[in-house]
């Protein structure tokens, strides 16, 4: 595993030893999360949006390089089965406007196509960099999972380069309970 990788991973006092092979390929890849959700799972994921909108951030994010008032599309989705309608993932992504290609920005906020798919129809050149893994209590999110509050998911923080510029961050989280088997 890389350093950076397994650092991230033990400063979140989350032991690699006790994730299963998908779960460690979840936490640690830079890979589209669904494709690599389709092929584990044999089923087609699509993507629910529970909310995105246009704000002006009140405190400076430094891993996207911006300052307090900067404009930023804040959204929240869900990856969930077409068949079976389980939520895999939920994630939350902060993505920098002005950074992004106009037709991408546009088909992202009028599409249900995931940020994954869409880097891929658009041949968009991307360097993903790890820069959180955190287990915590499922708290509100649980109703997505039907987890109770105090229930345990793991998380991943990324953010995502284009043109050498930090372009969006994203967080995936899934129930600890989930793609414990391997194969």
């Amino acid at each position: 595993m890389r350093p950076d990788l397994q650092t991230s991973l033990t400063r979140s006092h989350i032991e690699p030893a006790k994730l299963s092979t998908f779960q460690r390929i979840v936490l640690t890849t830079d890979g589209t999360l669904t494709e690599i959700l389709e092929a584990y799972l044999f089923e087609q994921i699509k993507m629910v949006k529970l909310s995105e909108q246009l704000i002006r951030i009140e405190q400076e994010l430094h891993h996207l390089e911006l300052t307090s008032g900067s404009e930023v599309i804040e959204r929240k989705i869900l990856l969930q089965g077409k068949i079976s309608r389980k939520n895999f993932i939920y994630a939350e992504s902060i993505l920098v406007p002005e950074r992004l290609d106009e037709r991408f920005k546009n088909e992202l906020l009028k599409s249900k196509t995931p940020l994954g798919r869409l880097w891929l129809e658009h041949k968009m050149e991307t360097f993903k960099e790890i820069v959180d893994s955190v287990e915590e209590a499922a708290g509100e999110l649980g109703v997505y999972f039907n987890l109770e509050k105090e229930e345990r998911m793991l998380s991943r923080t990324y953010r995502v380069f284009s043109n050498r510029k930090p372009i969006m961050m994203i967080t995936e989280k899934f129930p600890e309970s989930y793609f414990r088997k391997d194969f």
